[in-house]
């Protein structure tokens, strides 16, 4: 079961950009993270890979929880998601995170967000 501690030190960590730090401080080796219904992707280490390679193509503009739940082994985190593509254009997203907890570590996490719904902010970027 996670503490209060930890989802506000693993959130502290994602605000900031340490994406792959949390990564490696909070998820288990064998953690399954699924996007909506696509397949899950299983292991750590795919995970990182997967996660490094998205946040090595965009800019961050904010990553920031807006509110967190914590019953018993699960998590949601609310989180509203800003960045800039490598098409030049900025985006707004809003998501869930529901995770599970097992001995102080994530071992499945599902995001969910209406992909129709994230907001390209400057439509117009990508006309220029």
């Amino acid at each position: 079961m996670p503490t209060r501690d930890q989802v506000t030190r693993l959130v502290r960590d994602v605000e900031a950009n340490r994406i792959l730090d949390a990564i490696d401080e909070f998820y288990d080796e064998n953690v399954s993270m699924q996007d909506n219904l696509d397949p899950p992707v299983v292991g750590k280490a795919a995970n990182r890979e997967r996660e490094r390679a998205f946040f090595a193509g965009i800019t961050v503009h904010q990553n920031r929880a807006l509110s967190t739940a914590i019953d018993g082994d699960q998590v949601v985190i609310h989180w509203l998601f800003e960045f800039t593509g490598s098409d030049g254009r900025r985006y707004r997203m809003d998501q869930l995170s529901q995770q599970y907890w097992r001995d102080g570590r994530i071992v499945k996490e599902r995001f969910y967000y209406d992909t129709a719904r994230i907001v390209d902010e400057n439509p117009d970027a990508a006309a220029a």
